[in-house]
């Protein structure tokens, strides 16, 4: 009863749209009708600027860090990981915005942080550089994903990290299907605001 719980929780928890409540209450803006349409933070940024993108960041990644806190706390470290994941698929398709939602990165890095902090710093370095040198978030994000996984299967001997890791990077890289096309086009957006001297 209480893994039921602590799973319906988990996808409640996933399922708060911060870019779609962030947009609608301090900029009276459904960011789904702008930039990319996406409810990530990344589109945030687009749309509403650096300041509602970073908080909009900061609960993504909360939402999962939660999800895997509120399993520890209901005494079912087992599904420590499972609630994590069930908090990005919530991400993905969040019940309070008619199942459209972002794309799993900044949920996913919250499991991360929430489970193996030491990794979740390791991903996010990954991601700053690839960021750095690319410019294409959608790149970093992809390539911070597929390093969590081999990071897990070089130096870890935890199976049920390994799993869940190549799961939540799966979940990216589909949900980058189209970014992947735009990058191979050269139509693909960068960012503009970290610039290499």
């Amino acid at each position: 009863m209480i893994a039921a719980v602590l799973i319906l929780l988990s996808y409640i928890i996933g399922s708060i749209p911060s870019g779609l409540w962030i947009g609608k209450f301090f900029y009276n803006k459904d960011i789904r009708n702008f930039g990319s349409g996406n409810l990530g933070a990344t589109n945030t940024f687009r749309v509403l600027g650096v300041k509602a993108g970073a908080i909009v960041t900061i609960m993504d990644i909360l939402k999962g860090t939660a999800a895997v806190v509120a399993a520890l706390l209901l005494g079912q470290e087992s599904l420590m990981l499972v609630a994590g994941v069930t908090a990005v698929i919530g991400h993905m398709f969040p019940i309070f915005a008619g199942f459209r939602g972002g794309k799993a990165v900044a949920t996913s890095s919250g499991v991360l942080l929430g489970y193996a902090p030491m990794l979740f710093v390791l991903v996010v370095l990954c991601f700053l550089v690839v960021l750095y040198l690319s410019k294409y978030v959608s790149l970093a994000s992809m390539t911070a994903g597929v390093f969590a996984v081999v990071y897990t299967v070089l130096f870890t001997d935890d199976l049920a990290l390994v799993v869940i890791v190549s799961v939540m990077a799966g979940f990216v890289i589909i949900r980058h299907k189209s970014n992947i096309s735009r990058i191979k086009n050269k139509t693909e957006p960068k960012i503009n605001w970290m610039s290499r001297k």
